[in-house]
Formats: C-alpha cells, sequence, structure tokens
C-alpha cells in the first residue's frame, strides 16, 4: 500500500460533497417527525403507534452505528458506504409504498441502520485533512450533519402538507440516487487499517466503554439531553394539532428553520469552551435543555413560546454534544472510530427512549407528559455532570 493511497489529496469539492452528503443522508432520520400526524390519519392508528415510527428509526440508526460503523476499519470505507446506499433505496421506497402501518415502522428501522453512513463520512474528513485543516474539515462537515437535522423538519412538513406524506419517503430515495453518482465519481478511496477480527474490533468497544469514566459520563449525558431532543420534536406536530394552534405539518417542519438559531449559538458556545473550562459551559448547556421544557410547559398554547424553547433546546442540546464529543474524541486518538461508535450508539439509544416515552405520555397526558418527560431526562443528565465533578475536570 503507498501513501497516496493511504491518504489521497482532500480537495474543496469533495469536501463540499462530503458535507452535503453528510447532510442529506442523516435527514433520512428526521423526515418521519413532522409527517406523525398524517401518517396516523392514513392508517387510522392512534399517535401512540405513529410515534414508534420515530423511535424505530433512531434504534435503527442506533444499530447501524454500532454493528455497521466499525466494518470501516476493516474494509474500504468507499465500497462500504457503496454498497449500504443499495439497502437506503430500498428501505425508503418501502416506506413511501408501505399498504400498513407496521411495514412503514419495519422500513423505518431499516432506513435508519442503513442512514449511518454520515458515521463514516465524519472520521473520513478528518483522515483526509492535514493536520493543519482538520479541526475546519470536521467543523465544515459536523454543520452540514446539524444543517441536514435542522432543515430536514422543514422540508418534509412541507411536502407532507403539499403533497402527502409518502412522497416525501420517495423524493429522499431519489436524492440518495444523486447522492450515491457523486459520491461514486468523486469520494476518493481509503483503505482499512485495522487486520484484527469483527469480534475482537466489537469487544475492544466494551473495553473502552468499561476502562474510560469520561466516556461513560459523556454516554449517559449525551443520551438524556438527545432524549429531550426526541420527546420534543416527535410530539410537536401533535400539539400543533390540537384546536389551540390548528396547524399542520407545514407548521411543524418550519420549527426546524428556528432550530437553526440554537444551533448557531451552539457552536458559538464550542468556540467560548476552547477559551474557557468547558466543564462550566457543559453545566450552562444542560441548564439551558433543563429550562426550554420549563418554557414549553407553559407554551402549549403560545407559538412565541414554542419558538424561545426550540431555541434553548437545540442550543443545548447541540452544546452540550459538541462538549461531548470534545472530551472522548481526545482520549485515545488511535481508537477515535470506536469511541465516536460507543458515543453514539449510546445518543440515539437516548433519543429513541426519550421519542418512545413522550409518544406514551402524549397519549395519557398530552404535551404536560411530554414536558415531564423532558424535565426527568434533562434532571438526570444535570445530576450525573454535577455529581461526576471530578471525572470531567481530570486531566
Amino acid at each position: 500500500m503507498n501513501s497516496k493511497t493511504a491518504h489521497p489529496h482532500l480537495t474543496p469539492l469533495t469536501l463540499w460533497v462530503i458535507t452535503i452528503a453528510t447532510g442529506l443522508i442523516v435527514a433520512n432520520l428526521y423526515y418521519n417527525q413532522p409527517l406523525l400526524s398524517l401518517v396516523s390519519k392514513t392508517f387510522n392508528v392512534s399517535e401512540d403507534k405513529a410515534g414508534l415510527i420515530s423511535m424505530l428509526t433512531q434504534l435503527g440508526y442506533a444499530a447501524g452505528m454500532l454493528f455497521l460503523a466499525p466494518l470501516a476499519d476493516k474494509m474500504k470505507r468507499k465500497r462500504l458506504m457503496m454498497i449500504d446506499f443499495v439497502f437506503i433505496l430500498i428501505s425508503l421506497i418501502a416506506a413511501g409504498i408501505a399498504p400498513n402501518i407496521n411495514i412503514l415502522i419495519v422500513a423505518s428501522f431499516f432506513i435508519g441502520a442503513s442512514s449511518m453512513i454520515p458515521q463514516l463520512l465524519v472520521p473520513m474528513a478528518a483522515h483526509l485533512a492535514t493536520p493543519d485543516s482538520r479541526g475546519k474539515v470536521v467543523g465544515q462537515v459536523m454543520s452540514g450533519l446539524l444543517i441536514g437535522i435542522l432543515l430536514s423538519r422543514t422540508l418534509s412538513g412541507f411536502i407532507g402538507q403539499h403533497f402527502g406524506w409518502r412522497a416525501m419517503f420517495l423524493i429522499a430515495a431519489a436524492l440518495m440516487l444523486v447522492i450515491w453518482a457523486f459520491l461514486f465519481f468523486l469520494l476518493p478511496e481509503v483503505e482499512p487499517e485495522y487486520s484484527g477480527t469483527y469480534s475482537a474490533l466489537m469487544l475492544s468497544m466494551v473495553a473502552l466503554f468499561k476502562n474510560e469514566p469520561k466516556l461513560r459520563l459523556a454516554a449517559f449525558r449525551g443520551a438524556c439531553v438527545f432524549g429531550c431532543f426526541g420527546a420534543f420534536w416527535t410530539t410537536l406536530t401533535f400539539l400543533l394539532q390540537q384546536p389551540q394552534f390548528d396547524t399542520g405539518s407545514q407548521t411543524a417542519g418550519l420549527f426546524g428553520l428556528v432550530g437553526v438559531a440554537g444551533a448557531l449559538g451552539a457552536s458559538a458556545m464550542g468556540r467560548i469552551s476552547d477559551k474557557t473550562d468547558p466543564y462550566y459551559v457543559t453545566t450552562a448547556t444542560i441548564a439551558a435543555v433543563i429550562v426550554s421544557y420549563i418554557v414549553f410547559m407553559l407554551s402549549g398554547s403560545s407559538l412565541v413560546g414554542l419558538v424561545i424553547g426550540v431555541i434553548l433546546l437545540d442550543m443545548g442540546v447541540q452544546g452540550t454534544h459538541i462538549s461531548n464529543q470534545t472530551m472522548v474524541l481526545a482520549l485515545h486518538p488511535e481508537a477515535r472510530n470506536r469511541i465516536n461508535t460507543v458515543y453514539m450508539v449510546s445518543y440515539f439509544i437516548g433519543g429513541s427512549i426519550g421519542t418512545y416515552l413522550a409518544s406514551h405520555f402524549w397519549s395519557a397526558y398530552q404535551w404536560t407528559g411530554v414536558c415531564i418527560i423532558g424535565l426527568i431526562f434533562s434532571g438526570g443528565a444535570l445530576t450525573a455532570h454535577l455529581l461526576c465533578r471530578k471525572i470531567a475536570m481530570a486531566k
């Protein structure tokens, strides 16, 4: 293996292709959220049952990261992505033509599992970048991922309102075909560096989780705050269907635009954490999530209150996420992919649990129940953070 093959040059065009691909692929996980009320009406099922679509998508993503992403250390990364795109296309088309809710739920799980490619593209961009540009490169790709998460709801809300929820999944499939073509022609190949067995690779992640208290702390904090994130965004469309708002999926999707403001605030917090103690910055970001749910509880009939809460929620969740990743990726440079896998799997398991519980609490207690779930999760994150101060601040 020559050095040129192992470390190709990262051109600006390739970087932009990676950034756009990351945003559009991760969007597959979130298209369903503004569409859940439309799905429940189509199949005449409860909102609780429709909420399983969002939960299984998140669980699928966690499963894909856990069992598929580590293969990037054993297989050529581009080849792995090209194969995975076949399953993304099949899953999205299956969702778009699903004859019943159960088929849609199963397809949603596989949409999540196959859409784990962003967790290959982010480390790949870091690998291809020169050492003096690595931070800038990763920051750009992560910006693409974050914008994809936030604006996916805006797009799906509009499509769902005007063309129906099925159209969104079929449009997503067409977008994936375009992205596949761009990556096929423009993405360089990266040779695998790990020569051990798959089972040894998986067991090494267990050892990392067991031996690194900072990783365990970050995983718990991340799971809790992303649980808050999933709880709000999954049930927002149900709230906006209530008589006090009486709006459609398009309005729910427009809240994604509001979330961009919170995301920009999170990026600012990331820069602040480079100059101050990250522990105190993380304290502030988790506190922002708690305050957001207090605002939500008082805003069951106020769009202005919901907007304020969304800004605080997205700022807090994304700020905490940046802090967590900064902390864990500094632990073992040679094991960054596996550490990132452990952290992100925990992160999305938390999101799926928050989504599941919020759907049930919505059915039983409506918006107040959702806010209670958010306060429990965010309160748990802050409690663990404060109790583990020595771990978080250890050098």
